[in-house]
This record gives C-alpha cells, structure tokens and sequence, in this order.
C-alpha cells in the first residue's frame, strides 16, 4: 500500500516538474525574455513605479525654528523658520559683517549701507555680498523687487517712511529681524544684547557653533580683563562724541556705557545724553573716550579719528581734564560700539587698553 502511494506521489511530482519546465522554455522563447528586454530588466525594476526610492536623508531636526525679534516700536515679535533663509537683505556694517564673520555670504541676496570697509579677514566674503553701493539703504520698492525671504537690519529701516512695519514683510513671506540694540523704547543697550545677535542669526541658520565661538571670545576678553585687575579701586570714564554744538555722552543705557561697566570702570556721567564742555570738566574722569565715524569707504578713518581728539586736545577749554594731563584720551570708531555684533570684540579691546594700558604692554 505505501508502495503504490509512493508512486502515486512521484508521478505528481514529475508531472508538476514537466509543467514548470515546459513554462519556463516558453518565457525563455517569448519576445519579453529577449535579450534585449532582459537587459532593460533591471531598469524597469529600478523605476520608481515598481520599487520604493531610496529613503530621504534624515533630517537634522533643527528647523522650524522660533525667532523672538521686534517691530518698529519696539514690541517683542516671534518668526517662524522653517530652513535656512536663502535671499537675505543685509542692511548696515553690523548686519553685513556679521554674514561674513559667521560664513553665511552665499545666503546674501544684496546688502547695502556700509559706514567704512569691512576688516582685512572679512574682505573675501565681502566680495560674495552683492554689495550695492549706488545707495545707502534700499527703498521699500527696491526690496520688493529683491524679494528677500529674510531682511536683516536696525529697528530704524522699518519706519513709516522707509520699509515700514515688520507686519507687512512677515505677511509676505519675509521675516525682519532687527538688531536688539536698535530697539525703539528706551530699552538698555547692553553686550548681552549683541550676544543673543549673534546666536539669534546662528539658530536661524544652524551654525551655532560658530556663533558661539565668537561669543566665547568676547566674554574672555572681559573675564581677561576683570581678572587681571582685580582688587583695584575703579576708575572714571567718559564716553563723548561731538555733534554740532552739542556733546553726546554715551551714558549706563548705551552699549558704550556697558561695556566700560562690564570691564569694571564707573561713568563719570552715567545718566546723562547730552552734555556741556563744563558738565565733562566737572566730571573730569579719569579715562575720557572719544567717539568717532569713520567716513564711509574708510578703513579706520584716520582723519576724523585726529580731528575729533583734537577737539580735546587742542581746546585749552579741556586743559584741567585729567585725562588730557596723564593722555589718557582715546579714540573709539562708532561702528565698534553702537549696533556693532561682531564688532563689538574691538569695541571691548579699545575700552580695555583705555582702562589698563598695561594690560596690552603699552
């Protein structure tokens, strides 16, 4: 009996076997197992119709990312980013330098509104700015033409007369963000202020690192400083700068004024915007620092830089000062302590020789 169904079983088998064999000489004889179509096979099963694509890189997990900026007011705004800006207006030094300085040039669609030339280190990514130079700052017709996905800017460039508020511009597609120390308000400029700048315009396009670099930098010049001076009585500084017939003074709210407080000196004229020839001799500081702006397209601006000392050195008005008498009179370029982000590591440098000459072995 099992010898009969063993038999019964292998006949099937043979038969299927016969059956299989037949099929595949008919495909092998069939116009679609040709060799020409057997050469395209592996295309076909390449297509995107029959196989899966490959899977997309994984995404870094950065973005969207929530950017806390202001309008032209001054009142907080939060933007939305959902990548990397690619269009970029840059408008003014500060905003400018600091593209180049974090290497984001390539995102730049034009920038405009330099006050003096960029540093040495920055003039090759400079050449990749779309620097338009026929203009100070764009007008709003010009930048819609532009079509900026991002404007990067003061709080000034977004007045009635000039871009308008941030509203319209985040309606359109195109976050503003202003640099904080230029908010409307009354609001203390401060060096923490340029620090959120700084890793503000990092987050925005995931280079943190080298923002926080930079950053880092900063704060180890003042640590440097404080801690090689401490335990000293504290000096008195001044921070002036002449306009027409008045004296502006860079009092505890501006960025000048904090970072002479950062380093440890104290404001002989902490409260004050404007002042008089005599409000700065009854001062008499120990440290006197004059603000300067260099002409644009200058480097240091050399000329204005002597001019605008001369206003204290060679005025017999100021003789009495004690800084003119122990020459301790220095001169500060604006652009490295108003508004100045990456600049503002010379701005501290400057106040920091002033302060302890010593320091930097003069």
């Amino acid at each position: 009996m099992k010898r009969k169904m063993l038999c019964a079983v292998l006949t099937i088998c043979l038969a299927a076997g016969f059956t299989a064999c037949a099929g595949q000489g008919e495909s092998a004889s069939s116009p679609a197992a040709s060799p020409a179509a057997e050469s395209a096979a592996p295309e076909a099963e390449a297509s995107p119709a029959e196989e899966p694509s490959a899977d997309p890189e994984p995404e870094s997990g950065h973005y969207p990312v929530e950017i806390t900026t202001y309008n032209y007011e001054g009142d907080e705004v939060v933007t939305v980013y959902e990548k990397a800006p690619e269009r970029v207006l840059a408008v003014y030094q500060g905003c400018i330098e600091t593209m180049i300085a974090l290497g984001l040039e390539e995102h730049v669609a034009a920038s405009y509104g330099l006050d003096n030339q960029v540093k040495e280190e920055w003039q090759a990514g400079f050449a990749k700015m779309n620097y338009d130079d026929t203009v100070f700052s764009p007008d709003r017709e010009t930048v819609i033409m532009l079509d900026p996905d991002m404007i990067f800017s003061w709080g000034s460039y977004f007045g009635e007369k000039t871009l308008g508020d941030v509203d319209y511009w985040i309606e359109s597609g195109t976050n503003p963000y202003i640099n904080t120390n230029t908010r409307r308000g009354g609001h203390p400029r401060t060096l923490e202020n340029e620090y959120t700048d700084l890793m503000n315009i990092g987050r925005i396009f995931d280079v943190e690192d080298k923002a926080q670099a930079i950053v880092d930098e900063m704060k180890a010049e003042v640590a440097k400083a404080l801690e090689q001076t401490a335990g000293r009585e504290p000096q008195s500084a001044a921070i002036i700068e002449f306009m027409s017939d008045d004296i502006t003074n860079y009092g505890a709210t501006s960025l000048g004024g904090d970072m002479v407080t950062q380093l440890g000196a104290e404001l002989a004229l902490p409260d004050a915007s404007t002042i008089g020839g005599e409000d700065l001799i009854a001062a008499d500081p120990d440290v006197l620092f004059v603000v300067y702006m260099a002409d644009r397209g200058e480097t240091e601006g050399e000329d204005v830089r002597r001019t605008m000392l001369d206003k204290i050195l060679a005025d017999p008005t100021y003789a009495s000062l004690k800084s003119v008498q122990e020459g301790r009179v220095y001169a500060i370029m604006l652009g490295d302590m108003y508004a100045s982000t990456v600049r503002a590591i010379d701005g501290i440098r400057t106040f920091s020789h002033g302060l302890y000459p010593e320091l930097s072995g003069s």
